[in-house]
């Protein structure tokens, strides 16, 4: 049923906007109103909902018809594209009679599709629904919440096991690998991003990529990783010291694990999002870290691993129950190393925060 009101809701924006149709192209926010996702590569794939009669009709292509029909709910037609049809002409006879305004995904909408668009419905001009889209997509739902859980106990299984394997000797890519095969084992649907395992001075590269470094003793080992399970994602950090910590390493470590309960305790149904990045980063400003600290606190998390909000100092968009974002202050020191820590945190119906990610966060040496 859920898909059935999200169907309704955008409906509804459209009639009230004024808007005949929009079509919807973006395969996570497909998945999001109707339950069916696929990756159509280069192919044709598209949500039309048509305002003035309230219909809702999927254009696939004709490989993923069986897969459309078996998952897709609310809607009142699924159309199969061949790879030798001109999609936007399957679409033309179609949906009769046309329309003036089209609403769209702007940032996702190629020059391409606009011009062939334009071929078929002459005249057509665009109008934008992915904010609308981004706003429904905000609130989780207390389903949405247990499906995230399941990722983020997946995720946290993985890691332990990860840290296990971790000895002088070994590689970042070993370490990866096994990481990402635990993944498959343990039940996740794929990683959430490309696995991030660091060592040394490469962990002061906030997006490094995981080499054929050995991992050495007295190092800083980052590891940054997330998994899809049923749709949604997790996404966590943590950071270690491979041997005995130096007294610098146990700094940025308590610098950026305060720094982390800070933004997290700042939570607060109504207030702007912003006074997290203000919270973590004032901390780690006062230790005398703050230069290293070089990007904004947090993101959304959900369909997609990075979604709105995005949690910047400047971010004036109120809290409100049933965001999830994660919170992950780092310091990163060139030729040192770098150190970060990332939960993933939900408001609940009382406006508070809960932690849903439950690894360890105090320091450990292994």
């Amino acid at each position: 049923m859920i898909y059935n009101e999200r169907l309704k809701q955008l409906l509804a924006y459209l009639e009230k906007e004024k808007l005949q149709a929009a079509m919807i192209t973006s395969p996570t926010n497909i998945y999001f109103l109707t339950g069916f996702y696929a990756d159509p590569h280069e192919r044709f794939m598209a949500l039309f909902l048509n305002a003035s009669q309230g219909h809702v009709q999927l254009f696939v292509p004709s490989l993923d018809l069986e897969s459309a029909e078996a998952k897709a709910q609310g809607v009142d037609q699924i159309i199969p594209v061949s790879d030798t049809d001109n999609p936007y002409q399957v679409v033309r006879e179609q949906i009769a009679g046309g329309f003036n305004q089209l609403g769209v995904e702007k940032k996702g909408l190629s020059l391409f599709q606009a011009e062939s668009l334009q071929e078929v419905y002459p005249g057509v001009k665009f109008s934008d629904v992915e904010a609308y889209i981004t706003s429904m997509r905000l609130i989780k739902s207390k389903e949405d919440i247990q499906i995230v859980r399941r990722a983020i106990e997946v995720v946290e299984n993985v890691l332990q096991h990860g840290v296990s394997k971790v000895a002088p000797g070994v590689t970042e890519l070993e370490i990866t690998a096994e990481l990402e095969y635990q993944m498959k084992v343990l039940g996740a649907d794929r990683p959430a991003f490309s696995t991030i395992v660091l060592s040394g001075a490469q962990s002061a590269l906030p997006h490094g990529r995981p080499g054929t470094k050995k991992i050495e003793s007295g190092e800083l080992l980052l590891f940054d990783l997330g998994v899809f399970v049923d749709g949604y994602c997790s996404d966590i950090t943590r950071t270690f010291v491979v041997g005995e910590a130096t007294a610098e390493q146990r700094k940025m470590y308590e610098a950026v694990r305060v720094g982390n309960e800070k933004a997290i305790q700042a939570v607060a149904d109504g207030k702007p999002i912003g006074l997290l990045d203000q919270a973590a980063r004032a901390h780690i400003e006062a230790e005398g870290l703050g230069q290293y600290f070089i990007h904004r606190v947090g993101h959304g998390l959900g369909l997609d691993v990075h979604e709105a909000p995005s949690i910047h100092s400047q971010n004036e968009m109120l809290m409100q129950p049933g965001f999830l974002f994660t919170i992950e202050p780092g310091v990163y020191i060139p030729g040192v190393g770098g150190v970060r820590i990332e939960d993933d945190v939900y408001i609940g119906e009382d406006g508070k925060a809960e932690v849903l990610t439950s690894y360890p966060k105090e320091l450990k040496e292994l």
